[in-house]
């Protein structure tokens, strides 16, 4: 049980909402119990498309993937959640309030809920988790219009080119690691995998990256800014 409660305060010291809070303030939201904590198998599904959503999770162990599944039984990784990541948080106080995806345990573990009731009022009694919480939904909102940016590219070579941009930005190097597969990567961009592989290829041919494994390393910045304009 001891392990367990320190791996909730670990998750919540994580999470965005939670962040720069001490622990004192961690543990009288975990006594008052404004949370519940329930445990999933791998392969489990935690809320499938067209759930309703009445609540926001918190991963506290494990990976979660939020995934769309297509009729044909295709199914698309769009998010991977690991310890501090949060799911719902938008669609909780959207007027549709039904998930637009999937979620499923992409190994054993352990969630975290808070009711839209209760989160209220840890914002309404804690102005830190407040901003915590507004800053978590306009960050949501800035991924998102990344992601419609990224989209908007018509060529894959733009839409490698900007995500290879926006990684080096936010790692501030010019030799960047991605955590994920090339299969994710793609996934991420809309396109097919093989079509990806060959255009790293090009690039690196025309050295204007290199790469092993999932490094890749910018030869030619001004190259990879002009194919964006």
């Amino acid at each position: 049980m001891e392990l367990q409660m320190n791996k909730v305060i670990s998750a919540l010291k994580k999470s965005s909402i939670f962040k720069n809070l001490d622990e004192g303030k961690i543990l009288k939201v975990i006594e008052e119990k404004n949370y519940r904590l329930s445990s999933y198998s791998k392969g489990e599904a935690i809320a499938i498309e067209e759930d309703f959503c009445n609540r926001i999770g918190i991963v506290v162990d494990g990976t979660v993937e939020v995934q769309k599944i297509f009729a044909s039984g295709k199914t698309v990784t769009i998010n991977r959640l690991e310890q501090g990541d949060t799911f719902g948080e938008v669609i909780l106080f959207s007027d549709v309030k039904k998930y637009p995806a999937t979620v499923i345990c992409a190994s054993n573990a352990y969630i975290i809920f808070i009711t839209k009731e209760e989160m209220l009022k840890l914002c309404s009694l804690n102005i830190e988790i407040l901003n915590n919480f507004m800053g978590l939904l306009s960050n949501k909102i800035f991924m998102l219009n990344k992601k419609v940016k990224t989209l908007s590219y018509q060529s894959i070579r733009q839409k490698l080119s900007n995500y290879i941009l926006e990684e080096s930005k936010k790692q501030k190097s010019f030799t960047v690691k991605f955590n994920i597969s090339r299969k994710e990567m793609a996934e991420q961009l809309g396109i097919p995998r093989p079509s990806l592989s060959r255009e790293m290829i090009s690039m690196k041919e025309e050295e204007i990256i290199d790469f092993n494994k999932n490094i890749i390393k910018i030869l030619d910045e001004e190259a990879l800014e002009t194919e964006l304009l």
